[in-house]
């Protein structure tokens, strides 16, 4: 078994998708899913956590994958480690079945993306003094 893993790692890496796939396809809709769950008040029964976990989870590997394959900048590794903490915190509670604890991810979410789309989309968030 280990034989296989290291010989499978060693295999070149190819990108499947670009950022911009990755946001569209996987990080703006399960950000999306995650906070309408929350609110909505949490989760109803089985189906509904399941389907938060596997938003916090692709939250929280696409922040990991964008910290990979993003550029060397400390402002896009920070803000995709944000990303990847708000999912990696929204599944540990959706694991748990804790509601409060998931409604707490609100606000963290919300600001790993205007962190990182304020400073990679201006065109989004324009900045100061600048015009839209």
């Amino acid at each position: 078994m280990l034989f296989l893993f290291l010989a499978s790692s060693a295999l070149p890496q190819t990108e499947t998708a670009t950022t911009k796939q990755l946001m569209l396809d996987l990080i703006h809709p399960a950000s999306n899913d995650l906070l309408l769950a929350i609110f909505r008040g949490g989760p109803k029964d089985e189906a509904e956590w399941a389907g938060v976990r596997r938003s916090a989870l692709t939250l929280a590997e696409s922040g990991a994958l964008l910290r990979a394959r993003g550029p060397a900048q400390p402002d896009w590794i920070s803000d995709a480690k944000l990303l990847a903490d708000a999912g990696a915190a929204a599944y540990k509670a959706a694991q748990a079945k804790d509601a409060q604890a998931l409604a707490a991810i609100a606000g963290p979410l919300d600001a790993s993306c205007t962190a990182c789309h304020k400073q990679f989309r201006p065109n989004v968030f324009p900045r100061e003094g600048g015009s839209k």
